[in-house]
């Protein structure tokens, strides 16, 4: 398998650590190879582990996969500017996707070069003075976790890199045998993680280290998964073709009742782990590295050797975290006047490296739906005010421009004002459009209001609310617009303690025997009723201390479905990543995306057009990538999932 040899034997920038045993930060260098005399030392194991969180880069905030998880889905179209990259995962017409435009092909070498630094760390530790089962359990989580991505992502996969099943490889093969779904997780995902789940600690061993209650996280997802592949309601079809049979003779309902002990465990033992006391804190950039995350890829501001990218510029690669970039709209095209009686455009909304603001890209945009009816209620809950940039706030006096400007009905803003709203609802009273009021950008005006505004109904695929929880933060900006052009410094999270009470919900719809006080509304509602206290009305840019956590538990029904909890899953994580791993899950991505609404990609665009998607069944595997085929001897149709021939 040249390919997957060649991310292993030459990742050329692979890190590993300097750092001695009583270290809490994570110190890196650049290693080019790994021998297996790398790992004969303590020194060699740490290093090895080191480099496993640093892949972490490599996946999370790499735009181009993050698209692959969120276009196509019920949350997430292409925007105006989106390039072929975009356009093929959105199944809508404009592109078909195959192995060489899908992209996907960004976790395979990384996960398999990872996979492979894994396996030199498990095969020699045991022979290392000073190197212990929980850093064995490191090790092991890292290699469940990239086998359980690619399967969920490819389905069966290699687990003989060219020396033996799990057993680290140095030699450069050009052929390969994909394992079937069910060997990679009875041979390598389920074992790993339950050893992970055993021997790491409570608290990580470094500040981001995994710990026994992510392990417990990823265990009671990877049974979750399991336990639906197993029942297969929709008659998806799986590659390499295999019976929907479990090796250790257990059915789809016993994973998931492991899924909901394994998950109730982890909330009931969570270590250093809790929610936040309100949505808002949650993705608030002040607030990073907080205890509701338990696994992310960190970069940070200080270094562009640590931070894995340059500080003033990102070139749109990873390891950059760049995806925050996809989802902002180009604001900077906003106008107001410098003259209260004669449109004089100035620009009044400048890019800035602010949460609410960034480095716009226009590839991806929510779908109207997704805005309209995952988050119908904005007043109780908290989570649309705490996802997404609905207003944009005038910023001039940051880039030298003086005093005060005119906006809609040529009223006065100044810095710090609203100058465009997205609106909650409907207005009760007509929107103006066009002269004398001149948006540039096609919103409209309402009597007695300075800040232009847009209608739900009126989200294009050019001008829609932006992601404020992937926002950038800087604390080096000063006064000025700091530097909005450079990837985002912030962390980027791969993992939360609130996804248990949601993976041991959708357990016990799907038939766990649950306990007092954890059965699925239970679950939802702990989470529910977060989402119901405020403390800061975000875009209002004010505080609000208020408690709707009980309207929030009464508006629950009583019976939860898997909709339901793929409705509650969106709520709380849209724009993440998660989407499209939950659809196909659950085998609901037909059903919930197929079509969706959105206005077009020019200036003016209003009127709300339904879309459709043709999503057939093969489509709930990715194709594997080209290059990978490429470098292989034999039938690569024997190799490539079924469909994209």
């Amino acid at each position: 398998m040249k390919t997957i040899t060649k991310y292993i034997k030459i990742s050329a920038l692979a890190l590993v650590a300097t750092f001695g045993s009583c270290s809490k930060i994570l110190e890196e260098q650049p290693r080019s190879i790994y021998e297996p005399g790398f790992f004969e030392t303590e020194r060699g194991i740490m290093g090895g582990l080191t480099s496993m969180y640093a892949h972490l880069r490599w996946i999370y905030g790499q735009a181009y996969w993050y698209n692959t998880l969120l276009t196509g889905t019920d949350e997430v179209t292409y925007a105006q500017q989106a390039d072929q990259n975009f356009l093929v995962m959105d199944l809508s017409g404009r592109a078909l996707m195959n192995a060489e435009n899908s992209r996907a092909d960004a976790i395979w070498g990384i996960c398999f070069s990872n996979i492979n630094t894994a396996n030199g760390i498990i095969e020699f530790a045991q022979q290392v003075d000073g190197v212990t089962e929980a850093h064995i359990g490191e090790a092991r989580f890292f290699r469940a976790f990239d086998y359980f991505l690619l399967a969920q992502t490819f389905g069966g996969v290699p687990l003989d890199l060219g020396a033996g099943e799990l057993t680290f490889n140095t030699s450069t093969t050009r052929s390969s045998v994909r394992n079937t779904v069910p060997e990679v997780y009875t041979k390598a995902i389920f074992p790993d993680l339950l050893h992970a789940a055993e021997h790491l600690p409570e608290t990580g061993r470094v500040v981001g280290g995994v710990t026994k209650t992510l392990a417990r996280l990823y265990l009671a997802k990877a049974y979750l998964t399991y336990g639906w592949w197993l029942e297969n309601p929709n008659n998806i079809p799986t590659y390499p073709a295999a019976d929907r049979i479990d090796p250790d003779g257990h059915d789809a309902q016993w994973y998931f009742q492991q899924a909901y002990n394994v998950a109730v465990q982890g909330i009931e033992n969570p270590g250093p782990f809790r929610l936040q006391q309100t949505y808002y804190d949650v993705n608030l950039a002040t607030n990073d590295r907080n205890n509701e995350l338990l696994l992310y890829a960190d970069h940070t501001e200080t270094s562009e050797f640590y931070n894995g990218g340059s500080l003033t510029w990102g070139n749109g690669g990873a390891p950059d975290n760049f995806a925050g970039w996809m989802l902002t709209w180009n604001y900077t095209e906003i106008r107001s006047s410098s003259s209260s009686s004669a449109w004089s455009a100035v620009s009044s909304v400048q890019r800035e490296a602010a949460q609410a603001l960034g480095r716009p890209w226009v590839r991806m945009a929510p779908t109207i739906g997704a805005l309209s009816n995952t988050f119908a209620d904005k007043t109780n809950d908290s989570r649309y005010d705490g996802t997404f940039t609905t207003v944009y706030r005038g910023n001039w006096n940051k880039a030298g421009i003086q005093g005060p400007l005119y906006n809609a009905n040529y009223l006065p803003v100044n810095p710090g004002d609203a100058i465009l709203t997205f609106l909650n609802e409907e207005p009760t009273q007509a929107i103006s459009y066009g002269a004398p009021f001149n948006s540039n950008v096609g919103a409209g005006v309402l009597p007695g209001r300075a800040d232009f505004v847009i209608s739900p109904s009126g989200v294009s695929r050019r001008i829609y609310p932006g992601l404020w929880k992937l926002g950038p933060y800087r604390t080096d900006s000063g006064s000025g617009l700091g530097e909005p052009n450079a990837g985002s410094t912030r962390p980027f999270t791969a993992a939360k303690f609130s996804e248990l009470y949601l993976v041991a919900a959708e357990a016990a719809v799907k038939g766990a025997s649950t306990r007092a006080g954890f059965t699925a509304r239970d679950l939802v509602n702990v989470i529910r009723a977060r989402a119901g206290v405020w403390r800061w009305d975000n875009n209002g840019n004010t505080e609000r201390i208020e408690d709707n956590s009980a309207a929030m538990i009464a508006s629950t029904p009583a019976e939860i479905t898997i909709e339901y909890i793929l409705a509650e899953r969106s709520r709380e994580y849209f724009g993440e990543g998660y989407r499209w791993h939950d659809l196909v899950r659950t085998q609901k991505w037909t059903q919930l995306a197929s079509s969706y609404t959105i206005c077009g990609p020019n200036i003016g665009d209003r009127t709300p057009i339904v879309f459709q998607r043709n999503i057939e069944n093969f489509h709930y595997l990715r194709p594997i990538p080209l290059g990978q085929l490429d470098a292989m001897e034999g039938d690569r149709g024997i190799y490539q999932n079924p469909g994209y021939d």
